[in-house]
């Protein structure tokens, strides 16, 4: 008993000596009597200070970091988020300005052979036996089976299928695909085939034949081909780009000539795509095809260095007169 009351003397007699001691030093400020005494307690006391400090920051430090860490992983989601967006906006910012482009080169094809046109853009290709397509406009577009389909740069098929807001097209190059045509200039008629979307034999390059039905008539290479068109304009109307003949088979005691034609249109690629719902009011002939590229400058500077018929003169090996 007597101990416990010696002791709370004893602290409560340090604890006004303390009190007491810091109300001087506060009051006395920098010229404080205890300026030493505070001096060599930062002295005795500074260094445990630093050691417990050095301990203690890196396990406050650790801590901080976990309790942090579900923030930063959101923080890092957040941002991951927001960049892949802004990839796929500049992928679609592309793809909606190469679309527009396509859509002002079908503009002017169709405005030069003066089709009426619905565009569309080509959603999924077939996986079957045929080569078809599917287009994002349909019946409520005015889309109708057994209607041309074309691109900026010529035939593509026809429609074969129409649902309310898509539409199936089987391509040109399909095996079953037959149509009219004839070659530009000559007007000679004859029937190109498809002959599957890979060619046969020549990588692919030429995904289509075309039949002379008069084997007799001149044809050769370089020449293209536009469509014949059909009875009623269905299912092409006439004047549509088709390819451009790069090899002829020597018939051979046949009726009908053949040959292989690179098509205008890569129908591995094609995107904006219209479908022809009105035909044109007359047969553009041969209007919608390109312009033919000039021939070679060089080719006719060659060909135009010599005279024909007049061969050079050759030295006699006798000096001139008034040599």
């Amino acid at each position: 008993m007597d101990d416990t009351r010696r002791t709370r003397t004893v602290l409560g007699v340090l604890l006004v000596v303390a009190l007491a001691m810091i109300t001087i030093d506060y009051r006395g400020g920098a010229d404080s009597p205890l300026r030493g005494l505070r001096g060599a307690g930062a002295a005795v006391f500074g260094p445990v200070e630093s050691a417990s400090a050095s301990v203690v920051r890196p396990v406050g430090n650790t801590f901080d970091a976990i309790t942090d860490a579900p923030g930063e992983r959101r923080r890092a989601d957040r941002l991951e988020r927001e960049n892949q967006q802004l990839r796929e906006q500049l992928r679609a910012s592309r793809l909606d300005a190469g679309s527009a482009q396509q859509l002002d080169r079908l503009l002017g094809t169709a405005g030069m052979g003066g089709y009426r046109i619905v565009a569309a853009q080509v959603i999924s290709a077939g996986q079957g036996f045929e080569d078809t397509v599917t287009i994002n406009a349909g019946g409520r577009s005015g889309v109708k089976p057994d209607m041309t389909v074309m691109s900026a740069d010529g035939l593509v098929g026809r429609v074969t299928r129409v649902g309310p807001t898509t539409a199936t097209v089987l391509l040109a190059t399909d095996l079953t695909s037959t149509v009219g045509a004839r070659l530009e200039d000559s007007k000679e008629i004859g029937i190109v085939q498809g002959r599957g979307r890979r060619g046969v034999g020549d990588g692919g390059q030429t995904p289509l034949r075309y039949q002379l039905l008069d084997a007799n008539a001149p044809m050769r290479a370089g020449q293209r081909l536009v469509t014949l068109g059909s009875q009623g304009e269905r299912p092409y109307v006439p004047g549509v780009p088709i390819g451009e003949i790069v090899r002829i088979d020597r018939p051979e005691g046949g009726l009908t000539r053949t040959a292989y034609v690179r098509p205008f249109v890569a129908f591995t690629s094609l995107d904006v795509v219209a479908v022809v719902v009105a035909p044109p009011k007359s047969d553009p002939h041969d209007g919608v095809l390109p312009p033919k590229p000039a021939p070679s400058p060089s080719a006719t500077a060659t060909a135009s260095a010599e005279p024909a018929g007049k061969a050079s003169p050759k030295p006699s090996g006798k000096p001139a007169k008034g040599d």
